[in-house]
């Protein structure tokens, strides 16, 4: 009878092993599939904020990059401002805390001009680009050095003030414009 045990002791623990394996699958497949499509309720595929920087990949350029039909040149492509630091960020028009982040964006892309090369990629439009950065969940911020490696890579929404901090952390201060006066 021992045999029969041991035998049936191991047949279960082989079954709960490719349970989880399937469901480990299951879990990447769905987060590529959102990073896709669009996520039915939430922009969050995992819990966890702040991810180390991952291997540097190719940029993709300003020009293409909310083009869905963009070739493969055109998504790897330098940025256009060769020469600056770069922050990017991955999301989409659709997604509550993207828009959030969208006044941010356009305002850092106005106040670092010349310093800082401000990016918004829609991965909705572009899936290329959510491959391309292994994008796990939106919205994703990835920093960039001057020589286009990955810095860090933050997931999920970024303050103004949290996004210069890292940048100064990261050894890059920025000064913004002077303020003009108004007459009267």
């Amino acid at each position: 009878m021992k045999p029969n045990l041991h035998k049936f002791v191991t047949l279960v623990l082989v079954a709960a092993a490719v349970a989880v394996v399937l469901l480990v699958k299951q879990r990447e497949t769905r987060s590529v599939s959102e990073a896709r499509t669009g996520p039915s309720s939430v922009a969050v595929v995992d819990k966890q904020a702040s991810v180390p920087a991952a291997e540097p990949k190719p940029e993709v350029s300003t020009a293409a990059a909310d083009s869905p039909e963009s070739s493969d040149k055109a998504t790897t492509r330098m940025a256009a401002h060769v020469g600056l630091p770069k922050l990017m960020d991955l999301g989409a028009d659709k997604c509550i805390p993207c828009k959030k982040m969208a006044p941010i964006l356009e305002a850092m892309r106005k106040d670092y001009a010349g310093q800082l090369d401000v990016v918004f990629i829609d991965v909705w439009k572009n899936h290329q680009a959510a491959e391309q950065h292994h994008i796990r969940l939106i919205p994703t911020q990835i920093f960039f050095d001057a020589q286009g490696h990955e810095l860090y890579r933050h997931e999920g929404f970024f303050s103004r003030e949290d996004i210069l901090d890292k940048w100064k952390e990261l050894g890059h201060v920025f000064t913004t414009p002077a303020k003009k006066k108004s007459d009267g």
